[in-house]
């Protein structure tokens, strides 16, 4: 990343003063995290000069264990993380390097070796119902205090798993490795599905990978999807005029509600995780919107999941762009800093508005404990201060009423700090 990010990064790590945040465990009250196991690996090894997840206040990163990878050969005694046959350096740097700064790890389990699948590919499905289960049981041993776990990844897609059948999902990859984990620990909590939001010629729907993982007796703790936008005029609150006019059976995070329902249908009140969630803003990637767009989505969302029954956890995809890929990240892949990484750090929505009284919530994110922030008002060409200074609560969320009609544009400064978050313009 360019030398202005690095120094700018690490400014702002001597002027907050940031701290590792506290580890906690798993609840019903929304978290939200990141997912960028590129950007982990480079933060903990020391291949960047700056750590990122610790200038964006993350306290939760969903992080993938490749079976394959770890598993290249098949061990004698699976369960047993010390034999030989697994190879842990990559998985323990990360693993073990986000539990000492106290950031809370949710493991993917995904890839499985060609010793367990005929000599197929990672996507390929494995052929003993309890190969995967006994992976789980030892990754579970070597990181006892993980207790957020999501089995495979977009199991709905066939670049993924293949076949890509719900029942095939539930009987050789979930539900053993849900009874591993939880005889190792009651205290897990295993999510299952991990689906995308729409069905295509290579992936099933949603909604019907969900009703053949209840028929298939799926056990899981919560239920965990992608709710990714699929046209270019959605929001996180809901469809521009006609943008999904045609859009059936699908579940992203403008049809929030219907997700809930189906989950409820089918596992009645488990808890929802979204494991992976994000705006790329490329102009030639599908979906894309301005580097604006992105940054007031992803506040906006911060507070949808909020507000929404049932569900506890929203991850970031990613923190920072892939060179030729996904370009959902808050930093662009040559190193700048998106006005999204300041959304990140700094989220601010619209709660409501009634007239002149208008409610918003945000977040400080860096830190820890009471944190002070400023709410300022943009009026007469210059920035005023909305009040004195404040302080979040505990967990650095604030809401504020305040005297604004539409079309005022708000945005909160932290004290010795040059970067705010991105302006909201009262709607």
């Amino acid at each position: 990343m360019d030398v202005s990010l690095k120094l700018g990064l690490l400014a702002a790590a001597a002027v907050l003063g940031l701290s590792a945040p506290a580890t906690s465990s798993a609840s019903s009250i929304i978290r939200y995290g990141v997912d960028d196991d590129a950007v982990v690996h480079a933060s903990l090894t020391g291949d960047s000069q700056f750590d990122p997840l610790q200038a964006l206040g993350v306290r939760l990163v969903r992080f993938t264990v490749n079976w394959r990878q770890v598993a290249l050969q098949k061990p004698k005694q699976p369960l047993d993380p010390s034999d030989p046959a697994y190879d842990w350096t990559s998985t323990d740097t990360a693993v073990r390097g986000l539990h000492r700064r106290g950031i809370v790890v949710l493991l993917t389990l995904w890839g499985s070796p060609a010793w367990a699948n005929g000599g197929l590919g990672p996507n390929a499905i494995p052929l003993n119902k309890y190969s995967l289960a006994a992976f789980a049981g030892a990754v579970a041993t070597r990181y006892p205090w993980v207790r957020l776990w999501e089995v495979w990844n977009e199991s709905n897609q066939q670049v993924f798993l293949n076949p890509n059948s719900p029942r095939l999902y539930v009987q050789r990859l979930l539900n053993p490795t849900y009874v591993v984990l939880h005889n190792r620990n009651p205290a897990n909590r295993v999510a299952g599905g991990s689906t995308t939001p729409r069905p295509t010629k290579s992936a099933l729907g949603p909604v019907a990978f969900m009703r053949g993982m209840r028929a298939a007796h799926a056990r899981l703790d919560a239920y965990s999807h992608h709710p990714y936008p699929i046209t270019r005029g959605e929001r996180p609150f809901g469809f521009a005029p006609g943008a999904c006019r045609y859009c059936h059976g699908i579940l992203t995070l403008a049809t929030l509600p219907k997700l809930i329902k189906e989950v409820r249908r089918d596992f009645g009140n488990k808890r929802i995780w979204l494991t992976e969630y994000g705006y790329q803003t490329s102009p030639d990637k599908p979906y894309s919107v301005s580097d604006s767009a992105q940054a007031r989505n992803l506040a906006d969302a911060a507070l949808r999941v909020r507000e929404a029954p049932l569900v506890d956890i929203l991850i970031q995809f990613l923190v920072q762009d892939e060179s030729t890929g996904w370009k959902s990240g808050l930093i662009t892949s040559l190193g700048t800093l998106k006005p999204s990484f300041y959304a990140y750090m700094l989220p601010l929505a619209q709660w409501s508005r009634r007239g002149l009284s208008t409610t918003v919530w945000g977040q400080v994110r860096p830190g820890t404990g009471l944190r002070p922030y400023r709410l300022e008002r943009y009026d007469f060409g210059r920035w005023v201060p909305v009040g004195s200074w404040s302080l979040t609560n505990g967990r650095g969320s604030f809401e504020r009423r305040v005297r604004a009609g539409r079309g005022t544009r708000l945005r909160v400064a932290l004290p010795g700090h040059t970067a705010v978050s991105p302006t909201l313009r009262v709607r």
